[in-house]
C-alpha cells in the first residue's frame, strides 16, 4: 500500500494528470462491496490532505458501512468530457478509517469547511492508479502500482 505522497514520488509525471483529474470536478463514483460481495457504488468527494487522499461520508452511509466491513474501493474519476481530452483516472486499494482524534483533527482543519454533521472520514491507501487518454485515435493506459514503474500501453 502506498499514500498520495508515496505515489507522486515513485510516478512523478504521473501523478500531476491524475491528480488534475480529480480535481476537475467535485464529485466521483465509488466502488464498495456489500456485505454479500457483490459491487455497490457510490458518488462520493476526496480530497487532498498532506501525504494523502481522503474520503468523507455522511455518518452510517451505506458507503462507509462497506469499508469498515471490507476496506477495498475502487474510485474513478469524473472524466466530464466524453473526447477524455484530459484523461480518465481511477484509484484503487484499502480505505482506513480514522478513529484517532489527534488525526480526526488535522483533517478538519485542513478542510476548506467544515462537515455539516457527524461523518466518517477514510484515508485511501494505494495498491494501483491507473490514467487513461485517447490520442490520435489510440486509447493510452498508463498505469501503477507501488514499487514498480509505470507500465504503458496503447491500443489501436
Amino acid at each position: 500500500m502506498a499514500t498520495w505522497q508515496d505515489f507522486e514520488h515513485e510516478a512523478p509525471d504521473l501523478a500531476p494528470a491524475v491528480r488534475a483529474r480529480f480535481e476537475a470536478n467535485k464529485h466521483h463514483v465509488l466502488a464498495t462491496l456489500r456485505e454479500d460481495g457483490s459491487p455497490r457504488v457510490s458518488g462520493t468527494e476526496v480530497d487532498f490532505i498532506g501525504a494523502d487522499v481522503m474520503l468523507g461520508s455522511m455518518l452510517g452511509a451505506v458507503k462507509a458501512l462497506d469499508l469498515r466491513r471490507d476496506a477495498r474501493f475502487a474510485l474513478h474519476s469524473n472524466p466530464s468530457d466524453p473526447t477524455l481530452a484530459e484523461g480518465d483516472s481511477k484509484l484503487s486499494g484499502r480505505a482506513v478509517e480514522l478513529t484517532d482524534a489527534t488525526d480526526i483533527a488535522a483533517y478538519e482543519a485542513e478542510l476548506p469547511e467544515p462537515p455539516p454533521g457527524p461523518y466518517h472520514a477514510f484515508r485511501l491507501e494505494l495498491e494501483q492508479v491507473v490514467h487513461t487518454t485517447v490520442e490520435d485515435d489510440a486509447v493510452r493506459i498508463s498505469s501503477w502500482r507501488p514499487g514498480e514503474p509505470v507500465r504503458r500501453f496503447e491500443r489501436r
